[in-house]
């Protein structure tokens, strides 16, 4: 009897004109809407639209959200510390261009 393998490939939006709704975030970052919900209050993520149900997020915040991810998966980093080590990661970027 032979084995089937599927291969799944995850396509990553690479600038701001991506937009993913809540539900798309979740999704492609393994996470559940609470927990981008933390990160929107806490001012990790900065999505667009006045709603939750409207909210859209850009290609930024979807990079923003796993680097969030692994930095409380690997490091225990509470959400403030995350949104302080997201907003020194975007200054740092700033200052080598």
């Amino acid at each position: 009897m032979k084995k089937s393998m599927t291969t799944i490939i995850k396509g990553i939006p690479l600038d701001d004109r991506a937009s993913l709704t809540l539900s798309e975030l979740c999704q492609a970052c393994n996470v559940h809407a609470e927990y981008v919900m933390e990160l929107v209050a806490e001012g990790a993520l900065d999505p667009s639209g006045s709603r939750t149900r409207d909210w859209r997020f850009s290609g930024t915040c979807l990079r923003r959200t796993r680097i969030a991810v692994t930095l409380q998966r690997d490091l225990h980093v509470n959400v403030a510390g995350i949104a302080l080590a997201l907003d020194l990661l975007d200054q740092l970027e700033q200052f080598r261009s």
